[in-house]
């Protein structure tokens, strides 16, 4: 049997297997699960890459009318809209971002009619369970998958993820989806359209979720400062990718702290610090292992065809976009 067959048989396999899961999971429980909307202003950090007109989902997980999200829908949001139960509109307010989890948080003017959905322990969520992927939509917008993975996460947007959550088959409308468990409780914020390699077959379309255990140890920041508290880690404002343990730029950002220091598209990054970089997840490390935000990062790359040493004053990365935090009323 040629490959794409038998990738085509795995997936059909996994939703067949799927399909009967969660009896304890009401229609009730998708209520909580909401359409979020966001405009944001041209001039944004984010909007040449992330656009101006944005839409997902979130999860309503209190009574004050809190919603999770994905944090990449709302952040520098100008205006924020959510689309409740019965196609209702709701004005809303952007609460918080973390840029180290990728979780968003926003807040409805006025509470919505739903019963907001309980946390569960992404800690217990282990390869091979069968889980619910759920967008906005109630029962028809849910589909069974199961957990292929449960392993580290490198995004080329300076963004390291430890035992992120990969489930199949894919659902499309991820941006937001809630990762439930058979206990109708939200274990993961969706993050991701990706692939999974399975040896033997290659790769399979799959979906990355957040695990929900990231949330409560920042959640009170969140809702009150915008943003963790701590220290910041260092921000180069680049994008990289890695091809055969080789790390090179692909972007940089307009204004960053990476382009006034002279760094390219294309170049490769070769050393942090004296300290040969074996990969991007080993680059990322190395960098934010020399310090908080503000740290110089000294590197080593190969730009065209000379070895250059350049010196990278980092930067907060919270300090280049248009946040507006709201305290709690």
């Amino acid at each position: 049997m040629k490959k794409g067959c038998l990738l085509a048989v795995l997936i059909i396999f996994l939703a067949m297997h799927v399909s009967a899961y969660a009896e304890p999971v009401t229609e009730e429980t998708f209520k909580a699960i909401v359409k979020v909307r966001s405009t944001v202003p041209k001039e944004a950090t984010t909007a040449r890459t992330l656009g101006t007109e944005r839409e997902g989902n979130g999860v309503v997980i209190d009574a004050k009318g809190h919603i999770l999200t994905i944090g990449y829908l709302i952040v520098e949001a100008e205006t924020l809209e959510v689309i409740g139960p019965e196609g209702k509109t709701f004005s809303a307010v952007f609460v918080g971002y973390d840029h180290g989890t990728g979780f968003g948080l926003l807040r409805t003017v006025d509470p919505l009619p739903v019963t907001p959905m309980k946390l569960g322990r992404s800690s217990e969520v282990k390869e091979g369970d069968r889980v619910l992927a759920a967008s906005f939509g109630g029962a028809e917008s849910v589909q069974g998958a199961r957990v292929i993975a449960r392993k580290e996460f490198v995004g080329y947007w300076e963004y390291l993820l430890g035992e992120a959550i990969f489930t199949a088959p894919a659902i499309a409308n991820f941006g937001g989806a809630a990762l439930i468990d058979r206990d109708g409780k939200l274990v993961g914020i969706g993050s991701l359209f990706t692939q999974f390699v399975v040896e033997g077959l290659g790769p399979i379309p799959c979906n990355m979720f957040v695990p929900i255990d990231l949330l409560p140890p920042i959640l009170e920041d969140l809702m009150t400062e915008g943003r963790p508290r701590g220290d910041p880690r260092p921000w180069l404002g680049l994008n990289a990718e890695e091809v055969h343990g080789r790390v090179f730029l692909s972007q940089v950002t307009p204004g960053g702290p990476a382009e006034r220091a002279g760094l390219r598209r294309g170049d490769i990054l070769l050393k942090v610090g004296g300290k040969e970089v074996t990969g991007l997840a080993d680059f990322y490390r190395k960098v934010w292992a020399l310090g908080k935000a503000g740290v110089e990062v000294p590197l080593n790359l190969l730009q065209g065809t000379q070895v250059r040493d350049l010196t990278v004053p980092s930067s907060d990365r919270y300090q280049f976009l248009r946040l507006k935090p709201k305290k709690l009323i």
